[in-house]
């Protein structure tokens, strides 16, 4: 998938970054050869998570793909989330219009350690990736931040989006990143490495 600029969803593509989301039944997964044959031909960084879906709703291409998840937890430690919309061509506008905002208060949002914006079709098929040193932290950002409320709202209101997926994950393991970032993410549990 491609990446926005800034972490967030971003009219601006980032050329530079892009996403590949893996779904298996095992924690034991490999990424296909040319995806490692692609970061080693032109130097590129690579950062891994290794997730555990633990609550979510929606679709995606109108799927479950992470499979039949509960609607809530009590977990609290750090949390990923995956947040997912296919938006309606006739409200693209209006979608748009109300993306700086937020955008701008999520990257300065109390207990987020990092987000990208990610999507397969360019200004349509968005997604953002974001990574919260807990659960209260992202629920302190999606419902207590007004203009984010007030998007949600509006989304429901004027049916912005064809199809939506929420998606909460418990971080089992990261690789790539700084030490000081990866304790953050993990709480002191080490990375994983590879079999």
């Amino acid at each position: 998938m491609g990446s926005g600029k800034n972490g967030t969803f971003d009219v601006h593509p980032d050329l530079n970054q892009w996403a590949v989301l893996f779904v298996a039944g095992s924690s034991n997964i490999k990424a296909p050869r040319f995806i490692y044959s692609y970061v080693k031909c032109f130097h590129c960084d690579i950062k891994e998570f290794l997730l555990q879906p633990i609550e979510g709703h929606g679709l995606w291409d109108n799927k479950k793909i992470f499979g039949d998840l509960s609607k809530s937890n009590n977990y609290n430690g750090p949390v990923a989330v995956l947040t997912r919309a296919t938006i309606r061509f006739s409200r693209l506008k209006h979608f748009w219009q109300n993306v700086p905002p937020v955008a701008r208060k999520m990257s300065s949002a109390e207990g987020l350690i990092l987000s990208y914006g990610i999507g397969e079709i360019p200004w349509v098929k968005q997604a953002t990736f974001s990574i919260w040193k807990d659960t209260n932290a992202m629920k302190a950002f999606a419902y207590g931040m007004q203009q984010h409320k007030d998007v949600i709202s509006k989304t429901r209101k004027e049916n912005w989006y064809k199809e939506e997926m929420f998606v909460r994950f418990q971080i089992i393991g990261v690789k790539g990143f700084e030490k000081d970032i990866a304790a953050k993410m993990l709480i002191l549990q080490p990375s994983y490495e590879e079999a």
